[in-house]
């Protein structure tokens, strides 16, 4: 799991990024904020 903050028109957003063990994306998600709720919502998503 990789994290990133962002910026998008001027507003801090956290970027999640589930990658294999080859480098492959396998998800994606935005997020305005970075929490254990969100890091919680973001491991479901995967299932």
């Amino acid at each position: 799991m990789d994290e990133v903050f962002i910026r998008i028109n001027g507003r801090t957003r956290y970027l999640w990024r589930a990658v294999n063990q080859e480098g492959e994306v396998l998800d994606i998600l935005v997020q305005s904020w970075r929490d254990k709720k969100a890091a919680k919502k973001f491991f479901r998503k995967l299932r």
